[in-house]
Parts: C-alpha cells; sequence; structure tokens
C-alpha cells in the first residue's frame, strides 16, 4: 500500500476503506503541522489543528474527484481550518512567529549568534505583521516549498498568479523588515 500515490488512496477512502486515511495522515502530519506552526500556531494548537484537517477530510471524503493534487486539496482545508480557528474577522491580525531554528541557535553561543537570533526574531515579527493571506503564501511556497503549480491548486488560481501573490507578499515582507530595522 506504501506504493499508492495520495490521489488513490484518498480515493479509497472516498469509496469506503477508511483504513487508508490512515496512511495520508503518517505521509503528511508533518507538513500539516509545519504549516500551522509557520503561521504562528502554537505547538498544541498546531497538533489540534492537524486533526481538524483529518477530520473534515473524512468528513468531505465524497466531495473528493480525484482531480488535481490531494495535497492542494488538504491543504484548502487546513487554510480554512486555520481560519475558522482564528476567526474569520481576525485577518490583519498580529502573531508571535517562533521559527524552530531559534531554540537551536539558542544554544549556540557567540556574538554571531546574537546577530541572527536578532534578525531571525525581526523576520518572524515581520512576518507575523503581514495579512493572513500573504503570511499563508510565503508559508507554504518559502517555508512548505511548494511548486507554485500546487500553490496555485490550493489558492484556485493561475500558476502565473500564484506567482505574483508571492513576489507582491515578499515584496510588503521586505518593505516591513525594512521599516522595523529603522525603529
Amino acid at each position: 500500500m506504501q506504493d499508492l500515490d495520495d490521489n488513490a488512496l484518498m480515493l479509497k477512502v472516498k469509496n469506503g476503506d477508511l483504513d487508508k486515511l490512515g496512511l495520508l495522515y503518517e505521509r503528511h502530519k508533518k507538513r500539516l503541522f509545519g504549516f500551522f506552526y509557520n503561521l504562528g500556531n502554537a505547538p498544541s494548537e498546531s497538533e489540534d489543528m492537524v486533526q481538524n484537517v483529518f477530520m473534515r477530510i473524512l468528513k468531505y471524503r465524497k466531495s473528493y474527484t480525484g482531480e488535481g493534487l490531494f495535497a492542494a486539496w488538504m491543504f484548502r482545508m487546513a487554510r480554512n481550518v486555520n481560519y475558522d480557528h482564528h476567526g474569520r474577522s481576525s485577518k490583519n491580525r498580529s502573531l508571535e512567529m517562533v521559527d524552530p531554528d531559534t531554540v537551536r541557535l539558542e544554544r549556540e553561543e557567540g556574538d554571531d549568534h546574537l546577530d541572527k537570533k536578532e534578525n531571525t526574531q525581526q523576520l518572524n515579527r515581520a512576518l507575523s505583521l503581514l495579512p493572513t493571506e500573504k503570511r499563508e503564501v510565503l508559508v507554504l511556497s518559502k517555508l512548505r516549498e511548494l511548486k507554485f503549480r500546487e500553490l496555485a491548486e490550493i489558492l484556485g488560481c493561475s500558476e502565473g498568479a500564484a506567482k505574483v501573490r508571492v513576489h507582491r507578499a515578499l515584496n510588503d515582507l521586505r518593505k516591513i523588515y525594512i521599516q522595523l530595522e529603522t525603529v
């Protein structure tokens, strides 16, 4: 069963073979956790949200068509779980971001460590000041390393539009980062 791709597994889940959902969970739990965590959620919240995604996958399995990538369908659900968790009205709220690499950096010593830590904190702060949609685009494209084709499918737009959204989000992040440097 490990040889089946995600789409084939999900089609089996859709047709009643619910045990295959466990394989999908094992394949994607880390990616989803990283997605939620990088959006500024606490580790325990991120774990809960991963569970909620798979509960929704189970609930809405009949709506899965098998067209496109399973990961795109899954991340659309993940985005909705994140919106529901934080409330759709708080689109521009500020989140305190924590980079998993920061935990490792804190164990290092020296002036270089302090510079890296400050830069990471400032980047996380700038990222947290972006609107949710732009933060999601950057998390998916840069931290989760999705291809533009996958990102376009998740966002429901063309590949070109996905590239433009990433470019604009990066420009906004750069502007915020520079503003924070001058403060």
